[in-house]
């Protein structure tokens, strides 16, 4: 990511950016970013509207047009009641708002953020979820990075999915699902009973914790097979497979540092 921003030298091979080479282009290709930090980079010494007028004159914007914009983004994040209050006055999600109208003053044709949503509650990231959709309806493009797999599956056409630093897959989040973890995920509660009846079954599972996860093309077969076997002795339910049972499924479950 921070290759593509042009302010880490690339390790190899050939990088460009709107057909334009990183090392030789790197003034026209930041003039045509929008770059959001994970972390909070704002002025404590100004106003939400006067960092965005700030901002803008890195890109050369004329006064009157950055003042216009300043106040279309500031009601696009919903920040309008806040144009004269301090930085250190907003809470954490208006700040990460915030940003991501300053990294949009320059009307960006691509538009990079590293973890936009973290640290927010459920409310704040489902706000910037739908500003982040609406951009991407009126034709911007986002490269996002994001540890939140429902965030990825919420937001991304395609998605890549890396582990230590190495790629695994890439693909449609629906595509990826479908092929790693199937259309529904069979779940029974981790039981000596339940373990057994899987085994007599000669069904693979996965263990996830209290709870025992089979992944089968035919799901609804296999629960209603084990409700028979296992007379009821173990709780079996059926949900939808999503991101996080690729990633599991494909990094493990061990705790990453």
């Amino acid at each position: 990511m921070k290759m593509i921003q042009c302010v880490s030298p690339k390790t190899g091979g050939t990088l460009e950016v709107f057909g334009m080479d990183v090392d030789s282009h790197q003034r026209e290709i930041k003039s045509r970013l929008g770059v959001v930090p994970q972390e909070n980079n704002l002025d404590p010494d100004f106003s939400t509207y006067r960092n965005l007028l700030i901002y803008a004159r890195y890109f050369g914007i004329p006064k009157h047009e950055a003042e216009q914009r300043a106040d279309e983004l500031l009601a696009f994040m919903q920040l309008e009641e806040k144009r004269d209050v301090l930085i250190d006055k907003l809470s954490g999600g208006m700040k990460r708002r915030l940003i991501i109208a300053r990294a949009l003053i320059n009307a960006p044709e691509l538009l990079i953020l590293d973890e936009p949503t973290i640290g927010l509650d459920p409310q704040a990231r489902h706000l910037i979820w739908e500003k982040l959709r609406s951009l991407q309806a009126a034709g911007n493009t986002l490269v996002l990075t994001t540890h939140y797999l429902d965030e990825a599956e919420r937001l991304c056409d395609r998605l890549v999915i890396m582990d230590q630093g190495k790629i695994l897959v890439e693909g449609r989040p629906e595509d990826l699902i479908r092929e790693h973890a199937g259309s529904d995920v069979v779940e029974v509660e981790r039981t000596q009973k339940a373990t057994a009846c899987l085994t007599g079954l000669g069904v693979t599972y996965d263990v996830a914790g209290d709870l025992l996860q089979v992944f089968t093309d035919r799901p609804h077969d296999v629960a209603r097979e084990l409700l028979e076997v296992c007379r009821h002795e173990a709780a079996v339910t059926v949900r939808p497979a999503t991101l996080e049972d690729v990633f599991l499924r494909l990094t493990g479950r061990s705790l990453r540092e």
